[in-house]
């Protein structure tokens, strides 16, 4: 009686081990490669962390990002950077009183930053990846080569506000033609009138708890990615400016160390919803998406410059990152509580001066009478 020859335990294992790695998300595929050898070496495979990256950032597949994330160092380097997100715990240590003013003595290199770091800088080295789901479910996705009208270093880009309106320039997917909406279809509860909207809030409640928003910057020169959303909405506004828009805000605290006297800066990312129909008008209702942002500011809300905001996404790239959600939750919301500590005490010694000329008025005012009398 002949026996089949068998295949070597060697083989069969591999293979297995692939098929086991393969279905598993990123922290677990991670955690696998520590547990033993086999399971190490095979989590180097690129084509694991590809799909990885397909299921978390579905822009992935596209072919010129396949090239771009090949080049600057594969999918297990592009996961590995991207996928924490950043902290900065160094926020508490700049209290109101710890606050560097512009002094009016700075130069406009000064001011400016180091002007051999921003040559080194271009607009045209950074790349945008985001994709947008709700409720787990992926609904839009859009790549943005460079910074647009930031071209010449003497342009009005480098001198005014930084500010990224992702629909407005952003590759347009072929399916919707760039519009993205949502509808009772993807999850959203039904709404029979704006009216009633406002009173229960349901709408709201479940856009901004099914919301998530992954916004990538990639340095195609530095070889680095980050990711510079918070996942997750940190604040929002219903019924603003009008009665069917609504915005919701993501965001991270960037380090600005010798860019900015304050030190750290905030990104915000605005997402707005405008809602384009109701049950009542005999149509499910339907939101659509006519806003996508990104801008700097600085610790009293001023927007960061074009130049400026350079040097702070290239620091980004290199600054600490967290697969702790709770953590980077706390940053945000130490730097707003920082923030309207130095908006508050502003604020008192405005009043303390206003009381101070008032006063000098009056006295002013009753010395001028008892001299005349």
């Amino acid at each position: 009686m002949s026996v089949a020859p068998a295949e070597s335990i060697a083989s069969l294992s591999s293979d297995l081990f692939y098929d086991i790695l393969r279905r598993l998300d990123g922290p677990a595929l991670a955690s696998a490669a520590c547990t033993c050898a086999a399971f190490c070496s095979i989590s180097k495979e690129e084509s694991l962390w590809e799909n990885v990256c397909s299921s978390v950032w579905p822009s992935t597949n596209r072919e010129d990002v396949k090239s771009l994330i090949s080049s600057i160092g594969g999918f297990r380097k592009f996961y590995a950077d991207c996928f924490p997100l950043i902290v900065n715990k160094e926020v508490g240590e700049y209290q109101w009183n710890n606050y560097l003013e512009y002094p009016d003595d700075w130069t406009e290199a000064e001011y400016y930053g180091d002007i051999n770091e921003f040559e080194s800088t271009t607009p045209s080295d950074f790349v945008s990846i985001v994709d947008i789901r709700f409720k787990e479910k992926p609904i839009c996705s859009k790549v943005l080569w460079g910074i647009p009208n930031a071209n010449g270093h003497d342009g009005w880009f480098h001198n005014c506000p930084f500010r990224i309106d992702l629909l407005t320039y952003a590759d347009r997917d072929d399916n919707n033609d760039g519009v993205v909406t949502l509808s009772v279809s993807d999850g959203l509860p039904p709404i029979t009138s704006m009216e009633r909207e406002r009173k229960d809030g349901k709408l709201w409640r479940e856009l901004r708890g099914g919301l998530l928003l992954s916004w990538i910057i990639v340095n195609k020169k530095i070889k680095q990615g980050a990711n510079l959303a918070s996942w997750s909405p940190l604040d929002g506004q219903r019924h603003w400016p009008t009665d069917k828009d609504f915005v919701i805000r993501f965001g991270s605290v960037l380090p600005a160390k010798e860019i900015l006297p304050s030190q750290v800066v905030q990104c915000i990312l605005v997402m707005k919803f405008r809602v384009v129909h109701t049950e009542e008008e005999g149509v499910q209702t339907t939101l659509k998406l006519t806003e996508l942002s990104m801008q700097l500011e600085d610790m009293e809300g001023a927007h960061v410059n074009g130049r400026n905001s350079l040097l702070i996404l290239k620091e980004a790239l290199s600054c600490r990152r967290s697969k702790n959600y709770s953590e980077v939750l706390e940053s945000c919301h130490m730097y707003s509580k920082v923030q309207n500590e130095l908006r508050e005490e502003k604020m008192r010694n405005e009043s303390r001066l206003d009381t101070l000329c008032i006063l000098s008025g009056i006295a002013a005012f009753m010395t001028f009478w008892y001299y005349i009398l």
